[in-house]
C-alpha cells in the first residue's frame, strides 16, 4: 500500500514566520543615566564658568588690628561636541521583500552602538575624540584615587573601609551617587560574608528591584563599554559630571548621493544607480568634568570618582611637564591634561599618568600668559617643557 508521504508533499507546506525577531534588549548609556544634563548646546562648543579661587575670613587682633583682604576666582570649562555617526545602506529589493521592518530593527540598534561608545570614551578613553576631556579613569588615578586589590583582596574593605574607595572620594567632600561595575563584580560581592558566614551583599548591598552601594544605585554595564582590563568597578559622585547635546540622536534616509570608503575614498556604492537607500544616524554631544573649588579641595586637584583596579593595574605611562619662564622654574602653575589637573612643585615640575593618546597639555600662572601644546604618548616616558612669558 502507498500513501502521501511528508517527503512527498513538502513543497506543499507554508513555513510560519513568526513576527518576532528574537533579540536582547537595546541598551541605552550608562554614563548618560548617572550624569548631569545641562541644557543643548546652541552651538559646537559650550561655556560653564566654575569657581576656581574660595576667598578667605581672617581674625582680627585688638581693636586696631588691621583686617586682611581676599577675593574669589573664576575659571572657565568647555563643552566640545564631539559627533557620532554611522550609515547603513540598504537595497531596496531587501527592503521591499523583507517580512520586518527592516529600518525599525537597526535604528535602536545604532542607538545602542551610540550609548557604548559614550560610555567607554567618558569613562576608559576608548576611541576619545581629541576635543574631549580626558576619561574619568583618568581624572581618578591622577588625584590618587585608585584602589589595588592586593594579592588577597578583601573587597569589603577596599570599597567600604578607611582607605576604600569610597574613602577616597569623601576625602574631597564627594558622596557617591553611583557606581559601575564589571559582570565580573557582581560574583565578588556576593562572596563577601560577616564573620558568622551570612552574605553581606544580600543583606546590606542588594535592594528588592536593583543593586545598590551605600545607598547608592549600582549598574553592571551589558552594552560592552565597561573595560574589566582597567578597573572592576568605579564608584563617584556622578552629578559633578556634566554633558549636554549639540544634536540628538536623528535618523535620515537617504536615496540619492554616494558611500566612499573612508581610507582609500573609492565609491562603494552609488545608491541612485544601485537602487539603494542608506539608514544615516548622527549624534553630537559634550562632556566635562569641572571639579570646581571646595573647602574641603580649594586647589582643585582631587576628583569625585574613583575606581578598583584589577589584579594586573593597565600600564600607563609617565609624563613629566616642566614649566618655567625660560630659565627658573615656576612653582605653583596650574598645569592641565585634557581637563585633569595638577600644580608644578617647587622644581616646576607636575606629573601625570597617562594611556596612550594624544594630549593637549596648558599650563597657566597668575601673572604670566597662558600655554598650551600638544604632546603624544606612546610606550614610554614623555617630558614636557612650557614655558611662560610674564605680562608687563
Amino acid at each position: 500500500m502507498t500513501m502521501i508521504s511528508r517527503q512527498a508533499a513538502e513543497a506543499l507546506f507554508q513555513e510560519q514566520v513568526i513576527s518576532t525577531v528574537l533579540q536582547d534588549t537595546p541598551k541605552s548609556s550608562v554614563f548618560m543615566s548617572l550624569a548631569r544634563r545641562l541644557p543643548n548646546m546652541t552651538g559646537q562648543q559650550a561655556r560653564v564658568p566654575v569657581l576656581d579661587m574660595l576667598p578667605m575670613a581672617y581674625w582680627v587682633n585688638g581693636d586696631t588690628g588691621f583686617k586682611q583682604v581676599s577675593r574669589q576666582g573664576w575659571d572657565n570649562v568647555y563643552l566640545t561636541a564631539a559627533e557620532l555617526a554611522v550609515i547603513v545602506p540598504i537595497p531596496e529589493a531587501v527592503l521591499d521583500d523583507a517580512s520586518f521592518d527592516i529600518i525599525g530593527e537597526v535604528t535602536p540598534r545604532v542607538a545602542e552602538a551610540i550609548g557604548q561608545r559614550v560610555d567607554a570614551a567618558v569613562m576608559f578613553g576608548v576611541n576619545r575624540p581629541s576635543e574631549w576631556n580626558a576619561d574619568l579613569i583618568t581624572h581618578a588615578r591622577q588625584a590618587g584615587n585608585n584602589v589595588a586589590p592586593g594579592a588577597s583582596p578583601d573587597y569589603y574593605d577596599l570599597i567600604m573601609g578607611e582607605e576604600g574607595l569610597l574613602a577616597k572620594i569623601e576625602r574631597y567632600g564627594y558622596m557617591s551617587t553611583g557606581a559601575v561595575a564589571s559582570m565580573g563584580m557582581r560574583a565578588k560581592l556576593r562572596g563577601i560574608k560577616s564573620s558568622d558566614g551570612t552574605p553581606i551583599f544580600k543583606a546590606d548591598m542588594q535592594g528588592a528591584t536593583q543593586y545598590a552601594l551605600d545607598g547608592a544605585p549600582m549598574y553592571f554595564p551589558v552594552n560592552g563599554s565597561f573595560d574589566s582590563s582597567v578597573a572592576q568597578l568605579i564608584v563617584g559622585d556622578f552629578s559633578q559630571a556634566v554633558y549636554a547635546v549639540r544634536q540628538d540622536i536623528t535618523v535620515k534616509i537617504l536615496d540619492q548621493g554616494v558611500i566612499q570608503d573612508p581610507s582609500t575614498k573609492e565609491i562603494v556604492y552609488n545608491l541612485a544607480q544601485q537602487d539603494m537607500v542608506a539608514l544615516r544616524v548622527v549624534f553630537r554631544m559634550g562632556w566635562a568634568l569641572p571639579n570646581p573649588a571646595t573647602r574641603m579641595d580649594g586647589e582643585r586637584l582631587g576628583c569625585p570618582f574613583a575606581y578598583l583596579e584589577p589584579a594586573a593595574a593597565a600600564a600607563t605611562q609617565k609624563l613629566t611637564v616642566t614649566v618655567n619662564d625660560g630659565s627658573t622654574a615656576l612653582p605653583g602653575a596650574a598645569v592641565e591634561v585634557n581637563g585633569v589637573r595638577a600644580k608644578s612643585n617647587s622644581s616646576g615640575v607636575a606629573e601625570f599618568q597617562l594611556f596612550p593618546g594624544t594630549y593637549t597639555v596648558k599650563a597657566r600662572l597668575e601673572g604670566y600668559s597662558p600655554e598650551s601644546s600638544l604632546v603624544s604618548v606612546g610606550s614610554a616616558a614623555v617630558a614636557k617643557t612650557l614655558s611662560l612669558t610674564e605680562l608687563e
